[in-house]
């Protein structure tokens, strides 16, 4: 298979590489290669609005990405094509002052500008937001997170800093959205995406994308629908369950969306989406013995299940455009895992759970028409979750039986129920004043009210094995005791945040901006509140919960054109207060898990994006970040809580960045080629707080760093037609440095790496 494959591979990168040499020693005058190279298929970073400027919707109207007082990264659908990129790592890669922390498929939580305490935030919600169209996905750290599908999107934008104004609460740090592409009423359209690739020498990663655009009534009405299927063989061996390539991923799912154009004042779009995620087992790895190598009694499974139905109703009124969006969603989730590794492995302890998710979520706004001294934005959002969890702690059959443990009615030595119910109700508004063209303030306010109650289900037992088998106590039963039904405190908060910005625009290629803004996250209620350990009755006694944390952000920044966009560059420095801090911390004797508040901390740093075109068919694509974040404010109770002290460092790299340069050339008249290499480089960091909770000085044994890594990519793509061709090589030199550190000692594999080097081919058509 690996032959035939690679054979594969040269084939589609010899339709490229000649052409290479064709353009180098052939014929052409300087002004003849400047209209090829403008012929060739464009990156990102020539699409869109004048100057090859990006539009986006950060500010949930229109704007030109320069004019948008706010750090953005956008991508368009060519460029994560051409890159490959089809989840959260690739949009980290090339975003400065992000890192994602991502241990295995569907377990992801991004980091932006050094606010967070541990990779991990287990019963903590994400600071950075993720939506995909108007639906928030992102959940709190110890709950699976799909990672969805980028195929025939229209834009991905990478929003940095606190943006709770128009995104709301646990946008702390940012936020991602993922926009679909809407059904196109004009035209008929369809594309195909074949992506394969061979990981080391038998890991096989297969890639499936299509999708069919329809007029049904000219200019009126049009139907969308997009699908897709991965199967990525996987490259880490469980040594446990004897499973080769055990961290398989397989993927399916689509969208479909219905939009009726009946005057040319109103719209309604009707969206269904589906996306079903089923990685095999987990990609964390233990490095002493092998970075291709994991262990756990069983597949620890991180599986989601995600349905979204959506109704969008757009009216433009005369001055400004009315929309309500609709979303119903419900997720379904595995999170399995082996915590065998709290105790050294002396006897089997498990968790398997699933989660059920219903979401409901609405979104109105109306925004003023452009053009005006003001625009504006006012909307009300409500968001309503109840998650529905079933716990189920359990041993193995032949544990019991070798030890003589009896009285189980099966494997599982405790298990039960409970739900929880969120909601979020917030009014938002957004103003901006031109005093002139080149100098305009903006003012955004949020006033949200948040509520957050658990619920523990009838019907539940405890048994003292863990006891039992701690001690090594044979031959006796256990004994059981009903977990009684029982109703968590309930938490309301309300919050207003806010944000005010100045711009200034010294010439029609320069734009600064200042920006001072604040973000929050909800509250969070702890599952097991006055829980007292069965091992340890002096241990901490398990808290109610954590109140809202809050931070404020300030930055300045300019944003530049110049050259007809050959030269382009954004720069943004910013400092951030974050106060009552949400942490997770883990009580010693049972390894519960806990959510409580500390302190403060303080980040700081410096962003840059820079696009140059040096030459014709040159370009080069720079991104990076410098950022310094560490605790600052912290009693002697919080140190002893949670683990840190003064001056501890928060879990994100000093530096981060990545460069792409790109050549392109012509094939022929009307066909192009291209060649790009990427670096991506990200430096060390803490995976956690240096100290164990609740015993001060005395050092976690889980506490290490992240090792600075570098991920090296090639591509070269010929665009013939309407068909793309594109050869690449992932991971050039097989780097294999750690990229995540799981703070927690359950875990008996704990690290993370980068996927091993990947030679591969993408063939896509546009009918």
């Amino acid at each position: 298979m690996k032959a035939k494959f690679l054979g594969s591979a040269c084939a589609a990168a010899f339709i490229c590489l000649p052409s290479v040499a064709a353009a180098q020693t052939g014929p052409g005058s300087e002004s003849e290669e400047g209209s090829e190279a403008q012929s060739s298929a464009p990156s990102v970073q020539q699409t869109q609005g004048a100057n090859g400027q990006i539009i986006v919707t950060a500010t949930r109207r229109e704007m030109l990405l320069q004019d948008v007082p706010l750090s953005i990264t956008a991508f368009q659908q060519e460029e994560l094509t051409e890159r490959g990129v089809v989840g959260y790592e690739g949009l980290a890669q090339n975003t400065p002052g992000v890192v994602v922390n991502r241990p295995t498929a569907n377990f992801n939580n991004f980091t932006a500008r050094g606010i967070a305490t541990n990779g991990y935030g287990a019963n903590l919600q994400g600071t950075v937001a993720i939506y995909i169209d108007e639906l928030p996905i992102s959940a709190n750290g110890n709950s699976t997170i799909l990672d969805p599908s980028l195929y025939d999107v229209e834009r991905v934008e990478f929003l940095r800093g606190p943006q709770g104004t128009l995104f709301g609460s646990n946008s702390l740090a940012g936020a991602v959205r993922i926009i679909t592409r809407a059904p196109n009423a004009r035209e008929f359209e369809a594309s195909a995406l074949i992506d394969l690739g061979l990981t080391g020498d038998d890991s096989f990663r297969q890639r499936y994308n299509a999708m069919v655009n329809i007029p049904l009534v000219e200019d009126r009405l049009a139907f969308r629908a997009v699908g897709f299927y991965r199967h990525e063989e996987g490259y880490v061996d469980n040594i446990g369950t004897g499973v080769h390539n055990s961290n398989t991923l397989e993927d399916v799912g689509g969208r479909a969306t219905l939009l009726w154009e009946p005057t040319d004042r109103l719209s309604i779009r009707l969206g269904y989406s589906y996306e079903n995620s089923q990685p095999q087992d987990s990609s964390l790895i233990i490095p002493a013995i092998d970075r291709r190598t994991r262990l756990s009694d069983r597949p620890d499974l991180f599986q989601g299940e995600l349905t979204t139905y959506n109704g969008t109703i757009e009216y433009d009124f005369d001055g400004f455009d009315f929309i309500s969006s609709t979303t119903y969603a419900t997720y379904d989730a595995s999170f399995y895992v082996d915590l065998a590794g709290t105790y050294g492995q002396a006897f089997p302890f498990a968790l398997d759970a699933y989660g059920y998710d219903d979401i409901f979520v609405e979104e109105a706004r109306i925004a003023s028409d452009p053009g005006g001294s003001f625009d504006w934005v006012l909307g009300l959002f409500y968001y309503d979750k109840r998650r529905d969890v079933d716990y189920a702690y359990r041993s193995t059959p032949e544990y019991l039986a070798m030890q003589g443990i009896t009285g189980l009615p099966d494997e599982y030595y405790q298990r039960f129920g409970a739900h929880f119910n969120s909601s979020e109700l917030a009014g938002f508004g957004e103003l901006t004043y031109r005093f002139a063209d080149d100098f305009w303030v903006t003012g955004g306010l949020r006033y949200t009210r948040n509520s957050t109650q658990g619920f523990t289900e009838p019907g539940g037992y405890n048994s003292n094995y863990l006891t039992l088998a701690f001690f090594g106590f044979t031959n006796v039963p256990v004994t059981i005791t009903p977990v009684a039904a029982a109703t968590g405190l309930k938490v309301t908060d309300s919050q207003a945040s806010w944000k005010i910005s100045a711009s200034w625009q010294p010439s029609n290629e320069l734009t600064t901006y200042a920006t001072v803004a604040t973000g929050f996250r909800s509250p969070v209620v702890n599952a097991r509140a006055g829980l007292v350990s069965t091992l340890d009755p002096t241990d901490i006694v398990i808290p109610d919960g954590a109140d809202s944390d809050s931070l404020i952000n300030y930055e300045i920044g300019l944003k530049g054109v110049w050259l007809g966009g050959d030269l382009r560059v954004n720069l943004a420095a910013y400092y951030i207060d974050w106060n009552d801090i949400q942490v997770q911390a883990n009580r010693v004797s049972d390894s519960i898990q806990f959510a409580t508040n500390i302190g403060g901390a303080v980040s700081k740093g410096i962003e840059l994006e820079l696009f140059a075109r040096p030459w014709p068919r040159v370009s080069i694509n720079l991104v990076g970040s410098l950022n310094d974040a560490e605790v600052n404010d912290l009693t002697a109770s919080e140190s002893a809580i949670s683990g840190a002290v003064d001056g501890t460092r928060l879990a994100a790299p000093h530096f981060q960045g990545s460069a792409t340069v790109r050549y392109d050339f012509p094939i022929s008249t009307n066909d192009s080629g291209w060649a790009a290499f990427n670096i991506s480089h990200v430096g060390s960091f803490p995976g956690l707080f240096p100290f164990v909770p609740g015993q001060p000085g005395v050092v976690n044994p889980t506490y290490d760093f992240t090792e600075a890594w570098q991920n090296v990519n090639l591509y070269v793509g010929a665009n013939i037609g309407d068909l793309n061709i594109t050869a690449y090589v992932e991971n050039l030199f097989n780097d294999s440095s750690i990229t995540y550190v799981h703070p927690e000692a359950f875990l008996e594999s704990r690290y993370a790496t980068l996927r091993p080097r990947t030679i591969g081919f993408r063939v896509g058509y546009n009918f």
